[in-house]
């Protein structure tokens, strides 16, 4: 945990800037911060609970909620989001108050910083009105040590979003540079080379890296030939994808596992890639979209062959990106 001076020098007097790292990808931090199932299980210092009447994050969007000390006092606030950049910073005017008391205004800025080994710097930025504002709040509302508390509640709340038999993740750190990683993971000629587990080839029919665009492949292993697609959500070149992953046939329609009939239909497949001392670590995580329980199950029970898959995968990647760094 740390408390260090605004970056912006100008604001330093009239700021509070308070930062922690979290043992958890960025993607799974902005979804604590931005959905209200998640959020009222940690908002605010510790003994303090929260009620939202609205969430709506978007640009212009309102958040209304209310906060409740240990002594049952009641903390109205009233904030309309400023910007909202998913998963990188979050800002938002805030205009709260003890019930009863006068207006506390500030402006709040949430940054999320992908780190190594799947992990994220949270740090949160407040800018009052005046430095007497910011010293006002110090004292009598205990902010600093109130921001501290609320960044170590969310550390204590993110293990508990992904339950055991929830979605599937693994990680690799590979000895090279993220834009090195980054480009054999998107670009036809280098994932020709390694995708796919190992003894495996790769066909590639199309590759369009955008919102909405397709990698669509074939897949041949063990003597015979499966297809697949994606379905690109959202790309940030070079920190991570966003996917929709599912078999397919030749044509490039949607089809089911051909070995399992229970095989969920389509899967949310985020890859992040975060730097490392000069190495890359990868996070891929995978989560089937709409599953039905025999879907769930299926899912649940081919963890196994996931990671079998998935560390095949990552070797052949290891040993390709080792033919571009030598």
């Amino acid at each position: 945990m740390a408390t260090r001076n605004d970056p912006d020098e100008s604001l330093a007097d009239r700021s509070i800037v308070v930062s922690r790292v979290v043992n958890a990808p960025r993607e799974l931090v902005w979804q604590a911060m931005t959905e209200p199932a998640h959020i009222v299980h940690w908002w605010g210092p510790r003994g303090f609970t929260t009620t939202i009447g609205e969430m709506d994050v978007r640009l212009g969007g309102a958040w209304r909620h209310i906060m409740r000390g240990p002594d049952g006092t009641e903390y109205p606030n009233s904030c309309i989001f400023t910007e909202v950049l998913k998963p990188e910073r979050l800002s938002f005017s805030n205009e709260g108050r003890k019930k009863g008391g006068p207006h506390v205004e500030f402006e709040a800025t949430w940054t999320f910083e992908s780190l190594a080994a799947g992990s994220t710097r949270v740090t949160i930025r407040m800018v009052f009105p005046t430095a007497g504002d910011r010293d006002k709040i110090v004292r009598e509302y205990g902010a600093i040590e109130g921001a501290k508390q609320t960044l170590e509640r969310l550390s204590e709340h993110l293990p508990k979003m992904v339950p055991a038999d929830g979605d599937f993740v693994i990680t690799r750190v590979f000895d090279a540079p993220r834009d090195l990683v980054f480009k054999a993971w998107t670009e036809a000629d280098h994932l020709a080379r390694w995708f796919g587990p190992k003894g495996s080839t790769i066909r590639v029919a199309k590759l369009e890296l955008r919102p909405g665009g397709v990698f669509h492949f074939s897949m041949g292993f063990q003597g015979r030939e499966m297809w697949g697609r994606w379905v690109f959500r959202e790309i940030a070149p070079p920190e991570w994808i966003v996917l929709v992953n599912s078999f397919s046939d030749e044509k490039g329609e949607l089809t089911r596992h051909p070995m399992v009939a229970d095989w969920p239909l389509e899967m949310l497949t985020t890859s992040t890639f975060s730097e490392n001392g000069g190495k890359t670590a990868v996070t891929v995580r995978w989560s089937p979209l709409n599953p039905t329980e025999a879907e769930r199950k299926a899912f649940d029970g081919g963890r196994d062959s996931m990671t079998m898959g998935w560390t095949g995968t990552f070797e052949q990647l290891s040993d390709y990106l080792s033919t571009l760094t030598r």
